[in-house]
Formats: structure tokens, sequence, C-alpha cells
């Protein structure tokens, strides 16, 4: 084999939950759906682990689980919604990963950072943190260590890359215009994270994927197969001669999407998905694999010179997550970000405060250092409440009484509040009043309530989002939003002081 194909699908949807019931609210834009999690799941998650194969009389001729084709991600915000709200769709998924694993030595799924966070806009710590929360999830779920790491909006920077190294991942997945320079065959490049680490980078064809999102490859699976592999010969003939150059040379075409583009963005699209791996799949000179397996016979050779810091959706490097950079969802649209700039200054207030109560706090009730138990709490992150609990129990000091236990729990609480106010959605799109926005308010009005000095974060927080405004003057600015849909959440319609 000489020519290798890997589509990579990034399943994720902001989340969506209450902070204080756990549970999603009814979201009248997703209707006839209950909320965009079950619109989604309906779309996208559940036909691709039954996507529908024609036969030639137009009839179902069997159904395919492409996540058992495809390397994938799933974000551990959502793999916690599908396990509780789509069983058979979760079971799928777990289950595509063990059979890829058996038939190509490595399984299809790769992890993510537990929150969909912009990780160069982060502490190092924080990072960790993230990152160890990630595995820790992905453990959880697959019962094996993963290889690789999706990085959010794939926004890398070296500290980035080098957490990764150090906390045992292999590779991650990057977009071409992240590095300087890149192999013509699409092979993958080597990172060295220092201390003798290195970290496989894979490239994607950028063409490629944005025909797959945004073009009408999806329409026809014939189309999309010969894209995917045209029907020319293996780099091991010189074209037009039939004389061989190497027997060794190997090409890689890769592919990375969100996974939504399947079925959600594109109705259909798993179908036309699921064509173009069946016509692939009877070539011989063409292997369907996932980037572990393919770097398994083909570890990186050339070293990668990073761009960065920078993402696969901002041409500003990572400025869409903190500054009016110019990247938005309505191309054109004379609609102002800057409330970007506010809103992250705020939250990052609100974060060091946060912090600096766990850090306080913590060093009279951990029976460790406060920092290390939070890392370790990931063990227990989307589990039951009382998983959580327990491991509050466990990581205190003596006695373990049920008021320090309580307190112990709500300071992880506060941290896992702390770090899910930085989901990028947040930022992504094109107003301060989007629920994505509004959705990481609640976590930091959760936190506040949690914090023990409620009264006077929520006053620093106001003050400073008083300077981000929604481009609908009836939403006015963010401190309009705290109080009109924000508090009105909370169960007591109000935080304690």
């Amino acid at each position: 084999m000489t020519r290798s194909v890997v589509v990579h699908g990034h399943f994720y949807q902001p989340p969506r939950e209450s902070p204080w019931t756990g549970v999603v609210d009814r979201e009248p834009s997703a209707a006839p759906f209950h909320d965009w999690n079950q619109r989604i799941e309906s779309e996208c998650y559940a036909p691709m682990a039954s996507a529908r194969v024609l036969g030639p009389d137009g009839s179902i001729a069997s159904r395919d689980n492409l996540y058992a084709a495809m390397s994938f991600d799933v974000g551990p915000t959502l793999f916690e919604w599908l396990e509780k709200s789509a069983p058979a769709t979760y079971a799928a998924i777990i289950e595509a990963d063990r059979s890829s694993a058996v038939k190509l030595g490595h399984g299809n799924a790769i992890a993510m950072p537990y929150h969909h966070t912009i990780l160069p806009l982060a502490s190092r710590r924080d990072k960790v943190t993230e990152v160890r929360w990630g595995i820790a999830d992905f453990r959880r779920r697959f019962a094996r260590e993963p290889e690789g790491m999706w990085l959010p909006e794939t926004g890398v920077d070296e500290e980035t890359l080098e957490v990764l190294a150090e906390e045992g991942i292999r590779f991650t997945v990057l977009a071409p215009h992240q590095v300087a320079s890149r192999s013509a065959s699409g092979l993958p490049l080597r990172f060295r994270a220092g201390r003798g680490r290195e970290l496989a980078l894979c490239i994607y064809d950028a063409v490629l994927s944005g025909e797959i999102a945004f073009g009408r490859l999806l329409t026809d699976g014939a189309l999309l197969a010969s894209r995917l592999a045209p029907a020319t010969p293996a780099i091991g003939v010189a074209r037009g001669s039939g004389a061989k150059t190497s027997s060794k040379a190997v090409e890689l075409t890769a592919a990375a999407t969100d996974g939504e583009t399947f079925g959600h963005h594109h109705h259909f699209g798993e179908m036309a998905l699921a064509r173009a791996f069946r016509i692939v799949g009877e070539r011989e000179d063409i292997r369907i694999e996932n980037f572990a397996s393919f770097l398994a016979r083909n570890p990186p050779r050339e070293d990668a010179a990073l761009v960065s810091p920078t993402s696969w959706s901002c041409t500003h490097g990572v400025e869409r997550w903190r500054s009016d950079c110019g990247c938005r969802m309505t191309p054109g649209k004379s609609n102002s970000q800057a409330w970007r700039g506010p809103l992250r200054d705020a939250l990052e207030w609100l974060a060091g405060e946060l912090h600096k109560i766990f850090e306080r706090e913590g060093r009279n009730i951990f029976s460790e250092d406060p920092w290390k138990v939070r890392d370790r709490y990931g063990e227990v992150m989307g589990s039951s409440e009382e998983a959580a609990r327990a491991f509050a129990a466990r990581s205190i000091k003596p006695p373990a009484d049920s008021a320090r236990t309580e307190r112990a729990a709500e300071l992880l609480e506060i941290e896992r509040g702390a770090l899910r106010m930085f989901t990028s959605c947040a930022w992504f799109f094109d107003d301060l009043a989007r629920i994505e926005t509004i959705q990481v308010l609640r976590y930091a009005a959760f936190a506040i309530e949690l914090s023990g000095d409620a009264a006077r974060l929520e006053a620093g927080l106001l003050a400073r989002i008083g300077d981000a405004r929604s481009n609908d003057s009836a939403e006015g600015t963010g401190r309009d939003i705290w109080l009109t849909k924000v508090k009105p959440h909370h169960p007591a319609a109000s935080l304690r002081a």
C-alpha cells in the first residue's frame, strides 16, 4: 500500500445544560426538537452510526457505522449528554473504536481537552488541567489511553504542544497554514517538544476539507470518492513513464471537518460519505485508516516549524476569541465584535479571583496540593454526583466530616466553573446576546454563588462587562444581559451572598 486516506470528524456542540440543574432548557430555535442537542443527534450523530447504503434499485442494501471507518473525536461535554440522552448512539461510537482497533491495530477515536477552550489563550496550569481532564474522560469511555488529541478550533502554540507531549499524546491535527512548510505527500511532521519528547503533526488538506464542508462533494458519494482517492498512478510510479521510482514511497490524503457536516449541515451527507468509503474501499491501492495506524508504519521524518498562535477558523491567529478582528459568521455585516475584549477581560478577572479562593481554602482542606487535586478531578468529571462527592471525601485532610466534604466539593466545582467559562463558543459568533455567551455567564454565576464572596465578585464582574455591548440595542450591555438573561435562570432567581 502506498496511498492512505484519513477522514477526521470533530464532533462537538456548545454545552447547553443549566449549571444548577444539569438539565438542558428548551430551545425554541431547535423546534420541533426540545433543544439543539436532540436535533443534531437526530440529523447527524445517530445517522452516522447507521448510514444507509443504497442498492442498484434504490432500496437500502445495508447500514454502515461510519465511526468505524473514520478518525473522530467527540467533545467530552457532548459525550456526557450522549451517554445519558442517546445511549444507542453512544454505544455505537464506543463499539466503532473497539472494532477499528481490532481491524487496524489502533482505534479511530482521539481525545479532546475537556472544555472547548482556545488553549493558546489559557495559562499553562489551565492547559494541563484541560488536557488531563480530557485524557481521563477518554480513558473512562474507551478503556484505553488516547494516542492523539484534537485541539479546539485547532488552536495551537508551542506551549500547548509541549503540554500534549508531556501528557503522553503522540499526535494532533492541524491546518496547512499552521506550519511554515509541509510535505508534498501529505506526510505528518515532527514537532520537537523538548526534553527528548516529540509530537507528530498531521496536516489535513484544506482544499479538500473545504469542499466537503462548504462545497458540493456531499451531494454525490462517487464524486467524494474521486476527490478522496483520484484515479491516478501511485506515487511510486513516474507518471507517464511507467517506471518505478521507489517501492517505499507513501502518500497520505487527510480531510478534517466538523462532524456535524455529515447530516446536519448537509442533509444525507452521511450517505454520501458511506458510499465514498465503499467505493474507495474496493480499491487495492488505497488504505482507509486513521492517523494512529498510519503513524505506526510511517513516523514523521521532517521537523515542523510551527506558526503560532493560530487556529483553523480565524485568519488573525486566535483573535476571534478576544478582539474585534473581523472574523464573524455573517461576512460583510457591519455589526461590531468589540464586546469580545471586555467579555474576556471580565471573565479572566473573575477566574483569577476564583483561583485565589480555591488555592487559599484548598490548602486548608485538601490532603495535597490543591492544583494536583484539581487535575485528578477529571477522574469523575461527567459521571455521577455521588462519584464527585466521594472523590471530594477521599481528597480532604482529616477529619472527613460532612461540612468539610461539602466545601471540598464546592471548591472543585468552582474550578470547573472557572474553566468552562472560557468555552470558545461564547466568542465565536456575532453577538454578545447569543445563547452561547449567556451560557458561559451562567457558569460564571454558578461559580460566584459557590465562592463565599458572591457580592464582591458579582459587582466586580458587572463593572467589567458593562463595557461589552450587544449589537441589538434592546439587549443592551453585558450588565443588562446578566440581569435579564442570567440571574433569572437561577433556581432562587438571585445569587446567594
